[in-house]
């Protein structure tokens, strides 16, 4: 045994001082914090490499699964989660009994009924919907149905059940600007859900996912959750509940993004949160764990390329289950044009299986535990999610911050700034803005709603509402145009106008057709012409609706580029890719309009020579 050595012994240790003194000389003079350091949406920054020494702060590295504040999980074994599919319910239940039972029979373990929202269930109805259903073996979820007392009920009836009924008036008041019926009568509705003693079943939905999906970060999106959550402990308490009473009737509806590492230091920050939040308000620590379902959030997948959101899918439902979700529904990869079909449900449940059964997710308690990365992802979403936190207590708490906007204009600074960095490139969404797949053209209509927010705001609002949508929409919008406009015109063309170097005419070749490919535009790359009498000479042969100079910006001097526009400006759209110091002042004295490059605002300027195409008006 005393033979027996450490792994990697025999190496000195290297200290951060050298590591940094290493990577000062490989940046070469360059800004290490420009360079290096992630400045995130949430505000805060990321280094480009942790260590152990960073941990010495994190204040919860002896916890164990199972212990309180939970950050590591609300389980002491393992990190099983339950399989969750949607069963959309519309006027056919028995339709929706058989979706359901198929899909216990292919894996699932939780069932998350869409109910039509304005439509009064009844028990014949309710029972046929669950018909065939071990109640005591599967989760059951009632969704998005306004008759809750009614459906709870019936639930109560039903031996064994346990799930969940999404009663939450609260983001209803943010997304409608009205109540159910009034702000006491809800409440009053709410203290009446939460009183019933069905064991098992949460009753009050904190719905975050329709702040990520307004456009929220990471850490805005959990700090007013906590505010919403804390908001129902205030109102009930208020009518005589205690906060043993509440706590258990509580659960997280949470959207997944596409920030891996975050998303997974997101679940993890969210249980802790919430259980500091109810132990300060007395709760018993086995009353203090948070319940949450989580899902693919919707704003970042796209209709065009849609298969790609398959990936998306994927890498969230990682992050979720690795940060310890209580159960998960894959958001089948045609949400975004149509209900789903039977072979998207049946991708989006074995997506959720294959990490599961094949890649033994399930079986290890908090594996990102120790990680000098994650720990302090962790801590720094904590911290920030809490300042939100903070601030909106300030305001008076939640219903009071949505009654001054406060929390509206928190979500819509932040979409605000989603939309611009889509369209400056800043934020990429692959397939849309950029990368997108040249020959993919729109095969069928969409309907209106795919490429508008969703508003559900009522006429007789009270507050600002917030909306949800897609940052790919407005891309989708104006590819979509040009899929029309082709279908009795010719589709526009981008030729590519190359010369000279070999490296640089690539480059920017490369640049440019993405560019216009993002519109929908036909895109013809050259493989360099050898004088540039060739090139004008074939440009005035093909007759580009589109033509780009690609080059370098040293051969777009000496006259190259002007002549190329002073030839062709009369027969076609002459483009510049690149921005060169010096020429482009000369060339946009002699008339030519656009520029293209890294720092373009890809949506603005394509939207302009769509308009000049005579595509949109």
């Amino acid at each position: 045994m005393s033979n027996q050595k450490k792994l990697f012994e025999e190496f000195p240790p290297v200290t951060t001082e050298q590591w940094e003194a290493v990577i000062e000389k490989d940046l070469k003079g360059a800004d290490y914090n420009k360079k290096l350091v992630w400045k995130t949406a949430e505000g805060f920054q990321v280094r480009p490499y942790y260590r152990a020494e960073n941990l010495k702060d994190i204040p919860w590295l002896d916890t164990k699964p199972g212990e309180f504040p939970y950050i590591r999980s609300t389980k002491p074994e393992g990190n099983d989660w339950l399989v969750c599919e949607d069963i959309v319910v519309g006027n056919d239940y028995h339709e929706a009994n058989k979706k359901a039972l198929d899909a216990l029979n292919r894996g699932a373990t939780a069932l998350s009924f869409r109910l039509e929202y304005d439509k009064a269930y009844d028990a014949v109805e309710i029972s046929g919907l669950l018909n065939g259903i071990y109640a005591e073996a599967v989760e059951i979820t009632f969704y998005n149905n306004k008759y809750h007392l009614p459906l709870l009920e019936m639930m109560s009836k039903i031996p064994g059940i346990h799930g969940s009924l999404n009663y939450d008036p609260l983001t209803r008041y943010i997304r409608r600007g009205t109540w159910f019926i009034s702000e006491n009568t809800d409440m009053e509705l709410a203290a009446i859900l939460t009183k019933a003693e069905i064991p098992g079943v949460q009753t009050i939905g904190v719905n975050a996912h329709v702040f990520t999906n307004a456009g929220a970060t990471i850490s805005q999106e959990m700090g007013i959750a906590l505010a919403e959550g804390v908001e129902y402990i205030e109102q009930l308490q208020a009518k005589g509940m205690t906060i043993d009473e509440i706590a258990p009737k509580m659960r997280f509806n949470v959207a997944v993004g596409q920030t891996y590492f975050m998303e997974m230091a997101k679940m993890r920050a969210y249980r802790m949160l919430w259980a500091e939040i109810l132990k300060a308000y007395g709760a018993k620590e086995e009353n203090c764990k948070i319940r949450i379902h989580a899902f693919n959030a919707l704003i970042n997948m796209s209709l065009y390329d849609p298969y790609v959101n398959m990936l998306r899918t994927t890498t969230g439902t990682m992050s979720a289950i690795l940060g310890g979700v209580d159960s998960f529904s894959v958001t089948p990869f045609d949400a975004t044009f149509e209900e789903a079909t039977e072979f998207a449900d049946r991708i989006a449940r074995n997506q959720q299986l294959i990490l599961k059964e094949e890649s033994h997710f399930d079986k290890v308690a908090d594996p990102a535990a120790g990680s000098y990365y994650i720990e302090n992802l962790t801590e720094s979403i904590a911290t920030a999610a809490w300042n939100v936190f903070l601030q909106i207590q300030e305001e008076g708490g939640y219903l009071a911050a949505v009654r001054k906007g406060t929390i509206q204009n928190i979500v819509k600074e932040s979409a605000a700034k989603r939309f611009s960095n889509v369209a400056t490139r800043r934020e990429t969404i692959l397939g849309t803005n950029q990368f997108p797949n040249f020959t993919e053209t729109m095969k069928f209509n969409p309907a209106e709603w795919v490429f508008k927010p969703s508003c559900k705001r009522e006429a007789n609002a009270e507050v600002d509402t917030i909306d949800t949508f897609r940052v790919a929409q407005q891309f989708e919008t104006m590819r979509y145009a040009t899929d029309v406009y082709a279908k009795d015109h010719k589709r526009p063309t981008a030729w590519m106008f190359t010369y000279g170097n070999l490296a640089m005419r690539k480059a920017r070749a490369n640049f440019a057709s993405n560019f216009f490919a993002c519109a929908g535009f036909e895109v013809v790359d050259n493989p360099g012409f050898k004088t540039l009498e060739e090139g004008i000479a074939a440009a005035r042969q093909v007759k580009p609706e589109i033509l780009v100079i690609c080059s370098s910006d040293e051969e777009y001097g000496e006259g190259n580029a002007l002549k190329i526009y002073e030839e062709l400006k009369n027969e076609t759209i002459v483009v510049l890719a690149g921005n060169p110091e010096g020429t482009a002042d000369i060339l946009k004295e002699a008339g030519l309009e656009y520029f293209i490059h890294v720092k373009s605002n890809v949506l603005d300027t394509l939207q302009s020579f769509q308009k000049r195409l005579g595509i949109t008006k």
